[in-house]
């Protein structure tokens, strides 16, 4: 009986390895208005650990990655969007860090979004 437990943890633990990807593709919509935007939020998905290819479309605002599963996830490359000023569909960026941000990437200032649509 204590065989077939080891053997099925160890079977449990083979199968969540797999289910990891070491190259998992993923878009997310990430707040910005500018080419400075852009470089600030690809370098802070990049800062992340795990993460291996980032690429921000100022038009449509996703955010296209390539990460490892096993080193991160797409909650912590969100938080490390906020934490550089820039909001994600399920988190805000802080006033804090908001403010921390260019003038002409205000981008939750109806203003600057005008202009920067030309």
């Amino acid at each position: 009986m204590k065989k077939i437990s080891v053997v099925l943890v160890m079977m449990f633990f083979a199968v969540m390895s797999f289910a990891q990807e070491k190259n998992k593709k993923m878009t997310m919509e990430v707040d910005g208005v500018c080419g400075m935007c852009k470089l600030r939020i690809e370098k802070a998905a990049l800062g992340v650990k795990g993460v291996k290819y980032a690429l921000w479309d100022i038009p449509s605002h996703d955010l296209s990655l390539i990460f490892d599963e096993r080193k991160t996830d797409p909650m912590k490359i969100k938080m490390a969007l906020v934490a550089a000023g820039h909001d994600t569909k399920e988190l805000k960026a802080t006033e804090e860090a908001y403010g921390k941000v260019m003038p002409c990437c205000k981008y939750r200032d109806e203003a600057v979004v005008k202009s920067h649509e030309n």
